[in-house]
Formats: structure tokens, C-alpha cells, sequence
């Protein structure tokens, strides 16, 4: 069950007019089917339960974003590249665009190896284009854009490759030796940072923020390194260094960049206690609009 709060507790006073997401491949709908890149989920058994089948989400049915869109009364946000492709009509993108890029991060490098991925700063740069050269021809002046877009919920999740596909990836990386646990956690959350506030200056005021998941528990993990028990939990520690740090972002620049709402979505501890307990979770893999409460 998913439980995000935006904002104080008043229920949605105007519809949403747009979801834009960013991220990797936990929100990744197609970008990366139309990008040269070994990190691809077209192709069975990915969709086997999404009524669409596979069509680029690396997994078998629905995202975390396809939930918040249906309980928002949105389409699913579609794949920026799809537009590049001209497969949208120019009108499809008004209820939001989806930019997440499998096998990236907040760096720059991270995921390379793997092929051309887009990283979180290239998304927000097609974004900024979007803004810029895209929407406002669709609304007659600059007001009625900005409150377009201050209306629109943004979803992000990212951070987790610039772990498993950069810091502890040292056959393709040497992060690892050039940084701490904790300045390398610093150094995310502080491009992190600065990206956030390039989407408040393009426009974005609601923005929910993912923590990064317990990594040590992944198969990817357990199988490289050595540990006790079901996770790799110095890899796990990584993860909540870095989520320690996040909450503390978002919090100051929810109280200094006026108007602004950055939340944390509390994630970690639902996926480690589904690791450590996966029997408590056999019957409710399957989710439904009902279980996600979003208020904004």
C-alpha cells in the first residue's frame, strides 16, 4: 500500500492537468525501447500482466506512476521518445510526459557502460525544452502556462544506479576509491539538488521525491557480495545514507523556494520488510486505485 501526502492535508481542490515523471528504470514506460542501449524491457515475460503487454516497463504490469495516474484521472504519461518518433499527437502530451531512462542516474556517467541512457539532467533539459518550445503554444499567455504547471504533480526516481551501476560497479567505475560512503551521498544529493531547482525554475511546485530502495536485497546484490542472511545490508546502509540525506534536501527547499512543495516518498522500508517477510506480501502484489491515497 502506497501513502504519499503532498502538501498539507486538504483534499484536491482543482483537477491535475499533468504528470510528468523522471527517473529510472522503476518509472521507465518506452524511452529506452527507441535509445541504443542494452538496458531494454521490451520484450516477454516484461508485461505478462500489463494489458498492453510488453511495452518498455521493466516489469511485469503496472508502475508506481501508472497508479498515481489513475487515481489522478490521467493517462498514463507517455514516453518523451515517443514524441522525438512523431508517434503522439501534438495535443497527447498536455496530461504529462514521461522522460525516465533505465540504467540512469543523477550522474552524468552512470549507466554508460550499458549504452546511451538519459541521465536525470538530460531529462530535465528535454523538459525545458518542452516548456519552452512545446507548451506555450497552447496556452494564450504566460500566466495560464504557469499555473499549468504549478497545478501538475512531478514524480522522480532516481539514485539507485548511481549505485549499483557506478560506486559499486568498480569493474566500470573507480568512484568508489575517489569518494567516502558519505561524501559520495553528499555529492548525489547535491546534483540532486541542483536539478530540483532547475524544475522550480521551469515551473514545478508539487514534487514527489522516491527514496531509493534497499539495493542490497536486489539479486544483482546478493549474488555479488558476500553477506548473511537475505541482503547485502553494508549495501543497504549505502542506501539509507543516501535517503537520510534526501529528506533533509527536500525539506529545505520546500522552505525556501516559495510556494513549493518537495516530498519525500517513503519506499526503503517496504521493499526491505517484502525481502525479509515476502510471505506477508503473497496477496497483495495485485494493487487498485483505493490503495493509493494522494492528497494535494
Amino acid at each position: 500500500m502506497l501513502h504519499i501526502s503532498l502538501g498539507n492535508s486538504e483534499n484536491i481542490s482543482s483537477p491535475t492537468p499533468a504528470l510528468y515523471v523522471f527517473g529510472d528504470s522503476l518509472f521507465d514506460n518506452g524511452n529506452n525501447n527507441l535509445l541504443p542501449t542494452l538496458a531494454k524491457a521490451d520484450f516477454s515475460p516484461y508485461g505478462i500482466n500489463f494489458d498492453r503487454g510488453p511495452t518498455g516497463r521493466f516489469t511485469n504490469g503496472r508502475t508506481v506512476v501508472d497508479f498515481i495516474a489513475e487515481f489522478l484521472g490521467l493517462p498514463y504519461p507517455p514516453p518523451y521518445m515517443s514524441i522525438l518518433r512523431r508517434v503522439l499527437h501534438p495535443d497527447q502530451y498536455l496530461t504529462g510526459l514521461n522522460f525516465a531512462s533505465g540504467s540512469c542516474g543523477i550522474l552524468p556517467e552512470t549507466g554508460n557502460h550499458l549504452g546511451k541512457c538519459l541521465n536525470l539532467g538530460e531529462q530535465i533539459g528535454l523538459f525545458e525544452r518542452t516548456v519552452k518550445n512545446e507548451l506555450p503554444r497552447h496556452y494564450r499567455n504566460s500566466d495560464e502556462l504557469s499555473n499549468y504547471l504549478s497545478n501538475s504533480v512531478f514524480v522522480v526516481s532516481v539514485g539507485s544506479n548511481d549505485y549499483i551501476n557506478n560506486y559499486l560497479d568498480k569493474q566500470h567505475s573507480d568512484t568508489s576509491q575517489r569518494y567516502s560512503p558519505q561524501s559520495y551521498a553528499k555529492l548525489l544529493i547535491d546534483r540532486l539538488s541542483q536539478q530540483f531547482q532547475r524544475l522550480y525554475q521551469l515551473g514545478a511546485r508539487k514534487v514527489i521525491m522516491f527514496e531509493i530502495g534497499p539495493i542490497g536485497c536486489i539479486p544483482s546484490s546478493t549474488r555479488q557480495f558476500k553477506h548473511n542472511g537475505q541482503c547485502v545490508e553494508e549495501i543497504n546502509q549505502l542506501a539509507i545514507m543516501f535517503n537520510n540525506h534526501l529528506a533533509h534536501m527536500l525539506h529545505n527547499l520546500t522552505s525556501t523556494l516559495q510556494g513549493s512543495s518537495f516530498i519525500l516518498g517513503h519506499a526503503h522500508w517496504l521493499g526491505y520488510d517484502a525481502a525479509i517477510n515476502p510471505s506477508k506480501y503473497e496477496h497483495e502484489w495485485t494493487a487498485d486505485e483505493d490503495s493509493l491515497m494522494l492528497k494535494i
